[in-house]
């Protein structure tokens, strides 16, 4: 299901960007700024509704901590944690060291209300206050996913685990499927006040970054593992091929899971440590998604100008680490659940967000990929001490 709402969203969003650019040529002003106002709108509503779905998507994810295989599950989540902050600090320092070069001279402007400057303004603004700031929806998550998981309270948990449902419904529902509406406008006023030319230049070089430096991590996460595992990493990274092209072709983690559990055990991988992690991380380990939106964010920041120090963008990591845990099952999940970090640790305007969902989605399969075959990584690490501990988890019928 996901991959065939995926394909379709791909194919409206990259539809929406020629469009847009297309339209920006010949659009009166008039007509223009109704889809501005859109932009403007929908944007509010994300500002409102962003804190709401981190607290649903966290707190159960923090509480379900407390269930299934004890310490096994809360040591595989601390190693898919620390593998998708370690891809993030990869991205940190690859822009650290190429950006300045690699962008030099790319401005990014957004935001320009005034027509005569070269930018739109909405006809009209709503503004829709957010019931809770993102740090303290993240807070309150954490308090209440922690206290469930010693209370216990299997209530609770059906409340919040329903909560998430409802959440996803308007995801799902209402704002996936105007997202290519959303990049319209986005790419549309982009065009309107002349800063789409060094924009497209910039960001089309820097996808073809994430897409090699997601190969890169895959690269890193195998050489710790089989040096963890004593395992060649190569031989090991060559037997998880068919689970890296699946993911490729279905842009699925979820779909993928029996063609990654088949090629796990083909690196000795117990069978229950594999029928145990491989489910579990294609869930909540993310390093390839965190690869391409810390790239795409720091792109984003260098060109707008908009001076994050460094404590900025470490804090911005660490708790984005935290959204990749949590992020939903859906097209384009991690980067919604990033929005509101990028918005309040990063300060990003709505054209910016725009832009994020946009790379972010183009290229998504080559994140997905990478997510898979580092849960073959991981495996590998978690067999090395719990191989014969872990019992029940077979997956029948998945074998190569």
């Amino acid at each position: 299901m996901k991959n065939k709402i995926l394909n379709s969203l791909l194919l409206w969003i990259v539809a929406a960007i020629a469009l847009g650019i297309a339209c920006s040529f010949f659009f009166p002003q008039w007509l223009a700024r109704v889809f501005i106002t859109f932009n403007g709108l929908f944007s509010n509503f994300l500002g409102f509704f962003v804190p709401v779905l981190i607290f649903s998507l966290i707190t159960p994810a923090i509480a379900g901590l407390g269930k299934g295989a004890g310490k096994w599950l809360g040591i595989t989540a601390g190693i898919a944690y620390t593998s998708t902050i370690t891809s993030g600090l990869i991205a940190w320092g690859t822009a650290a060291l190429l950006y300045p070069s690699l962008l030099d001279g790319r401005t990014l402007v957004t935001g320009v209300a005034d027509p005569s400057e070269g930018g739109l303004a909405p006809y009209f603004e709503v503004e829709m206050p957010a019931p809770l700031e993102v740090m303290s929806a993240l807070l309150l998550a954490f308090v209440v996913g922690i206290a469930m998981t010693a209370v216990k309270s299997d209530t609770m948990y059906r409340v919040v685990d329903e909560l998430q449902g409802v959440i996803m419904k308007v995801v799902t529902s209402f704002i996936i499927p105007l997202l290519p509406l959303y990049i319209f406008g986005t790419f549309l006023g982009l065009g309107m006040n002349d800063s789409f030319g060094s924009t497209l230049a910039a960001f089309g070089t820097v996808l073809v970054l994430s897409v090699v430096m997601t190969l890169v991590i895959i690269l890193v996460l195998y050489l710790v593992a089989g040096a963890v595992a004593g395992r060649n990493p190569f031989v090991a990274l060559r037997n998880m091929a068919p689970a890296y092209f699946t993911a490729l072709g279905t842009s699925s983690s979820a779909a993928t899971i029996p063609v990654t559990y088949a090629s796990t055990l083909k690196n000795k991988v117990d069978d229950n440590v594999a029928g145990f992690v491989v489910p579990l991380c294609a869930t909540i380990h993310l390093a390839g998604s965190m690869m391409k939106i810390t790239l795409y964010a720091l792109a984003i920041v260098s060109m707008g100008g908009l001076g994050i120090s460094n404590a900025q963008i470490f804090g911005f990591l660490l708790l984005l680490g935290i959204m990749m845990i949590a992020a939903p099952g859906v097209p384009g999940g991690a980067i919604m659940a990033a929005v509101g970090l990028l918005q309040a640790n990063l300060g990003f305007d709505e054209s910016m967000v725009s832009l994020m969902i946009a790379a972010y989605i183009v290229v998504d399969s080559f994140g997905t990929a990478a997510n898979v075959t580092g849960d073959g990584a991981i495996a590998l690490i978690v067999n090395r001490f719990a191989a014969g501990r872990i019992k029940g988890y077979t997956l029948e019928g998945a074998r190569a």
